[in-house]
């Protein structure tokens, strides 16, 4: 194997609130010869997303957070380029949890790396819409939410990866659903372009009466992704019997000491009568990866499924795209094309 360079960005220091340029370091060396049971994979898309802000802090957490020194934590698709294994064949299309950088050597056994089956999609599909935020949704969604047709369903960030999917799958199980984003824009592609039947604007200055007028029924189903000030407008109009599954709650992942911040569990719990709620991490249903990828997937290819992208170009421009996402920047999926 010929000299590859990698380019790789580790975490230099843990951040103090919003992430910072010196939090990072770029470094670029040559790779090491494949050892016995090795493959080489060349990334082509970086998947940015929220869970990795809580993973640069040095707290107990699902997941141990990324060490002082460690290439950043993420997922990737790319090709395989180089092999001493004959389970990984030249020219196998995969996702790894590689991090962010360019190349990444794999063992034959490591877990969590999936060969991928395109069928003509874009490879960046498979870190969204059919990939790790896609089965987020889904699972969230069916799992922990538990739908029924006619029931009222809630989800903001709905223009987002996990909240457009969620959304999506809803409205083809019979459910009335309300997106929450940000903006006329998102709000716009929420109701006209993924169907959603009331898109809210928590940017408008009337969340709490908005949702309401929006939901005259109730909320039977809150998909939680921000928390903050979104979920104390969904707690008043949640039914009896209602459920929230809580994926994530990103208003909260630039404060200076997460541990202090008001989180969903305080809002849901203080209810005199609480809805069933819980956390959860795709990893639940790990055994089921292949069967729903190939599902959002042929949903996708058959038009049942949309979804939208936000693509910064080179790993250099990580950073600010992983910067710009927590706050909103993004639209749809956000990903880093790697040449």
């Amino acid at each position: 194997m010929s000299e590859i360079i990698n380019t790789a960005i580790h975490l230099r220091r843990r951040p103090a609130g919003e992430v910072q340029d010196d939090d990072f370091e770029i470094r670029r060396q040559a790779l090491p010869e494949l050892g016995p049971n090795q493959f080489l994979i060349a990334n082509h898309y970086l998947s940015l997303d929220p869970y990795m802000r809580p993973r640069m802090n040095d707290m107990k957490s699902y997941v141990e957070p990324v060490g002082l020194g460690e290439v950043m934590a993420g997922e990737a698709v790319g090709e395989v380029i180089a092999s001493n294994t004959d389970a990984y064949q030249v020219g196998d299309i995969v996702t790894a949890y590689s991090g962010w950088q360019s190349h990444y050597i794999a063992d034959a056994d490591e877990e969590m790396i999936y060969k991928v089956d395109a069928q003509g999609l874009p490879l960046s599909v498979f870190l969204g819409a059919a990939g790790m935020p896609g089965r987020t949704g889904y699972f969230g969604l069916t799992e922990v939410g538990k739908p029924q047709a006619g029931e009222t369903l809630v989800v903001s960030a709905a223009s987002g990866a996990v909240g457009s999917l969620v959304g999506q799958v809803a409205k083809s199980l019979g459910l009335r659903v309300v997106g929450i984003a940000g903006g006329d824009s998102k709000c716009a592609y929420v109701r006209d372009k993924l169907g959603f039947d009331a898109c809210v604007d928590y940017k408008g200055g009337n969340l709490a009466e908005d949702l309401a007028a929006a939901c005259p029924d109730g909320i039977d189903i809150y998909f939680e992704n921000v928390g903050g000030a979104v979920t104390r407008a969904v707690a008043p109009l949640l039914n009896k019997g209602s459920r929230v599954p809580v994926c994530g709650y990103v208003s909260a992942y630039n404060a200076e000491n997460i541990a202090e911040v008001e989180t969903p569990f305080h809002v849901l719990g203080a209810l005199p009568n609480p809805p069933e709620h819980r956390f959860f991490v795709v990893t639940e249903w790990q055994h089921r990866h292949h069967e729903v990828t190939e599902l959002l997937r042929d949903m996708i290819k058959d038009g049942r499924l949309k979804y939208r992208e936000s693509v910064a170009e080179g790993l250099d421009s990580a950073i600010d795209a992983f910067r710009g996402m927590l706050t909103g920047k993004n639209f749809g999926k956000q990903v880093v094309k790697i040449p």
